[in-house]
């Protein structure tokens, strides 16, 4: 299966902003992506020998194609998978960019991260396929599988010592959205409903992906 290896620290900075990719060092000041221009350690340019010049403003085309692969790379998603998500948002009713957002909230593995369990999206999704997660109680171990509302999304009681578990909750402020119930302290989830575009506080243009792909 193809995915991207490389340090993900540079996809934040040819973004030009925090994807928050790497957990807790996205909190930190060693983030690359630095909001404090005084920062000895912000490089908020794009990666590679020229990435100073690239800063400077694209065709109307780079900058859809752009805030497409910042929301594939907030979420963790593959092109051809996006491309799926995107025609099935495309044959619902309402509005693409939003159905859009809407499947990628409710992802198996964006709900673990949203519940605090995982560092980054990445950590959940390994939790997830490492069998930590259950939703309606029986093991869920695909990433991708999407919740619905009144599925209750928990770790398995054996899971909720762990260590990496233990320390992102202690360390990590995650508020938990409006539409997710949390028990259990904390290692149960309940969806209440699917999220609207007003809970989804993700720095994603959606209109200028439904732009590109409309080409």
């Amino acid at each position: 299966m193809a995915r991207y290896t490389g340090p993900v620290c540079r996809l934040c900075r040819r973004e030009r902003t925090k994807l928050f990719l790497k957990g807790e060092r996205c909190y930190s000041m060693k983030c690359p992506v630095s909001d404090q221009v005084t920062d000895r350690a912000s490089r908020n340019y794009p990666p590679g020998e020229h990435g100073r010049d690239r800063m400077r403003q694209g065709s109307e085309y780079l900058t859809q194609l752009r805030e497409k692969q910042k929301a594939r790379r907030i979420y963790g998603v593959l092109e051809k998978q996006f491309r799926n998500l995107y025609k099935e948002a495309s044959r619902r009713e309402g509005i693409t960019g939003e159905n859009l957002l809407i499947m990628l909230e409710l992802r198996l593995d964006n709900v673990a991260y949203r519940a605090g369990w995982g560092a980054s999206r990445s950590q959940a999704r390994q939790f997830v396929r490492h069998g930590h997660v259950t939703v309606n109680g029986k093991r869920v171990t695909i990433p991708s599988f999407r919740v619905r509302k009144g599925d209750v999304v928990a770790l398995k009681p054996a899971s909720r010592e762990n260590f990496h578990v233990r320390r992102n909750r202690d360390t990590l402020d995650h508020e938990l959205p409006s539409w997710l119930e949390a028990a259990e302290d904390g290692f149960q989830v309940t969806v209440l409903n699917q999220p609207i575009r007003e809970q989804i506080n993700e720095p994603v243009q959606e209109a200028l992906i439904v732009e590109l792909y409309s080409k």
